[in-house]
């Protein structure tokens, strides 16, 4: 089996099965919290009782003449009730559109608009708020708490389609970040579900999944690919558990790891430092942890940290709209590199230059993935919603442009450099310049702006914001508090400016476009030059995302 084939036509149709099959293995759990509004007393379920649960959803869904094309917006955080209805949609025909729920009213607004969602559910302590930005939409959309189910819901005023959904039907309409301002919606169909959980449970080496025993950690929303496909599908496919924290703990990470029994974690360049920074406490040695999957640790702490704790941190490498990842999972593993691994069972690469023609092994260029065969797009996001002229462009001459640049060695070895996309990667978040740009620009002291990642030691990276202030304006705290005040205002928190630098210009080429290698000398760190603002520790969740 190399995660390319699978047996099954729909998500729901692998997780029956399992359930059939496996009854009494547990399922989904969640860590005990108790500051937590849901289960703070965490709790386990069986595949017996999720099937339950996901049956009577789907009866009522049946009966409310919801089905194949319909969207159903969920602002539910990890709750497992996420994951009953995506599944209980899922064999219908139906689609869910998870909502981050650190996203702002006016990012919240786009999404359900956008995505034309026919209805919506809330956690009940976001059920007022989500209410008021439906409200907004052009189009009623309904919204009901998930806690307080009716027997019966709207019929959504667009019909279902009348072809039987299979491997082609979308399960999901996922959000990320472009380069162009506002998020598109990655398309993702019952193959992508499939081909992503069987592709990660087949690397083999220090991934080895054992059916029926794995219990995997992991503290990621799952309006990303990494928690609400790739790893549900991978417990779904080995009979094996999803322990599903609401977020990164590090004071009770390893605490929680013990106590759930947690067989394997995933992690990104942030969580490991911090746990590495933290006293020795006992359940650091206790815990049954046997690999690590993620991306971005520090090759300098990389040995340190797998010795101290005793599992091996596998670096991974992939996308929303590939579904598949690169892993470096076979030892000899170059932990002391950038190391991403080779690619291996059809997925091909090519590194590219500007021109997308090959460059010579050992040089760096743009990774361009595809699958071999006939369909190179198999297995792949299906586009982005209403965007066919960008998902061609991404998708230019048979291969999918992935904006990062890496290198390849003699043996196959990809080894990650750096990202071509306009985009900020921190914490794990794929923030949109042009999207903070566009916030930034609306504020009346603003002249003009540019964001750029810059290097952050706790976080890969932090958003610098670039401004040239309006003629009269002060270029001082005060007014960077101001325009600082002003993103959080309209911007999940993660994307607010940690950083913002005043400049008298920036330069710009002659069609006006600004050049941002250009805007700070050669080896100067913008950080710590006159009139640069640090505002890291400002940058907080939202209450009403607490």
């Amino acid at each position: 089996m190399t995660g390319t084939d699978h047996p099954f036509t729909s998500a729901f149709a692998a997780f029956e099965a399992t359930a059939k099959a496996h009854p009494d293995n547990a399922f989904l759990a969640v860590p005990a919290r108790a500051d937590r509004d849901y289960y703070p007393a965490g709790v386990e379920f069986t595949y017996r009782a999720a099937l339950d649960h996901i049956l009577e959803l789907r009866s009522l869904y049946e009966r409310s003449g919801i089905g194949h094309g319909h969207r159903v917006a969920l602002l539910l955080g990890n709750q497992p009730e996420h994951f009953f209805h995506l599944f209980a949609l899922n064999a219908l025909g139906a689609s869910v559109v998870p909502l981050n729920p650190d996203n702002r009213p006016e990012e919240m607004l786009y999404a359900i608009t956008h995505s034309e969602s026919d209805l919506a559910f809330a956690a009940n302590a976001r059920l007022a708020e989500l209410t008021g930005i439906a409200a907004r939409r052009e189009t009623p959309l309904p919204v009901y708490s998930v806690q307080n189910l009716p027997d019966r819901l709207a019929t959504p005023v667009k019909p279902m389609r009348t072809d039987a959904p299979g491997l082609s039907a979308e399960a999901a309409l996922l959000y990320t970040s472009g380069t162009t301002g506002s998020p598109k919606g990655c398309m993702i169909s019952n193959d992508y579900f499939l081909t992503s959980g069987s592709w990660y449970v087949t690397r083999g080496g220090r991934l080895s999944f054992t059916f029926g025993q794995e219990r995997l950690f992991n503290p990621f929303p799952v309006f990303h690919m990494n928690a609400g496909v790739m790893s549900l599908m991978a417990v779904t496919l080995t009979a094996s558990c999803l322990i599903s924290a609401d977020r990164f703990h590090p004071k009770s990470w390893w605490r929680d790891l013990v106590d759930t029994g947690a067989t394997a974690v995933h992690y990104m360049g942030v969580i490991p430092p911090i746990l590495f920074k933290q006293e020795a406490m006992p359940e650091e040695r206790l815990h049954k942890v046997k690999f690590g999957l993620g991306a971005s640790v520090d090759p300098t702490l990389h040995t340190a940290f797998e010795e101290r704790f005793g599992f091996a941190m596998v670096e991974v490498w992939g996308m929303t709209e590939t579904g598949r990842v690169f892993c470096d999972n076979i030892e000899p593993r170059q932990v002391t590199t950038r190391a991403i691994g080779a690619p291996r069972d059809g997925l091909e690469v090519k590194i590219a230059d500007d021109n997308d023609n090959a460059v010579p092994q050992g040089r760096d260029g743009q990774l361009l993935v595809r699958f071999a065969g006939p369909d190179p797009r198999k297995g792949f996001f299906s586009g982005y919603l209403k965007e066919t002229e960008a998902t061609e462009e991404a998708w230019r001459g048979g291969w999918f442009h992935t904006g990062d640049v890496v290198r390849q060695g003699t043996d196959g070895m990809l080894y990650f450099v750096d990202r071509r996309k306009n985009i900020v990667r921190r914490s794990g978040e794929n923030i949109s310049a042009a999207e903070v740009e566009e916030s930034i620009i609306t504020h009346p002291s603003v002249n003009t702006c540019a964001v750029l990642p810059i290097e952050d030691e706790l976080r890969e990276e932090e958003v610098m914001a670039c401004v040239v202030l309006s003629e009269g304006v002060t270029p001082d705290r005060e007014t960077a508090t101001a325009i600082f005040s002003h993103c959080r205002d309209q911007l999940a928190y993660y994307k607010t400016p940690g950083w913002i630098v005043f400049r008298d210009k920036l330069p710009t080429t002659t069609t006006t476009k600004i050049q941002k290698g250009l805007i700070f000398a050669a080896h100067e760190d913008p950080r710590t030059i006159p009139g640069s603002h640090d505002f890291r520790g400002e940058k907080r969740r939202h209450p009403a995302a607490a």
